[in-house]
């Protein structure tokens, strides 16, 4: 596994492509709402049980949802990176639906039908 300054410079690297935190609130990465602190969540990009390090902040029910329709197999493997969960077709619905909600809103995620299936 590998360790030390390759995963600060991939953390570097992430930071500097998009910024996470305005104003003192930290913004979702995948909604672009702000997020209450309460209901904040860090993600994965790699799952930790992959070898994952680096993360982003999430709405909870932005969080629940990706886990909801994807496998930690297919994350690490198909999803990795924020533009590959945008273009997902159920999840691009997701973002569209939820970015009209309050940022407190905190909907229920059901489990997809096809979680699994590639």
């Amino acid at each position: 596994m590998v360790q030390g300054r390759v995963k600060r410079r991939q953390s570097a690297a992430l930071a500097q492509e998009r910024p996470f935190v305005t104003g003192g609130l930290s913004v979702c990465a995948l909604c672009d709402r702000p997020i209450p602190p309460e209901l904040r969540d860090a993600h994965h990009l790699i799952p930790k049980s992959r070898g994952g390090v680096i993360t982003v902040y999430m709405h909870r029910a932005c969080h629940k949802q990706i886990h909801a329709l994807f496998t930690e197999t297919e994350l690490a493997k198909n999803y990795s990176r924020l533009q590959e969960l945008y273009a997902h077709p159920a999840l691009a619905k997701f973002i569209k639906w939820v970015k009209g909600k309050p940022s407190e809103f905190n909907p229920a995620a059901r489990r997809s039908r096809n979680k699994g299936k590639l």
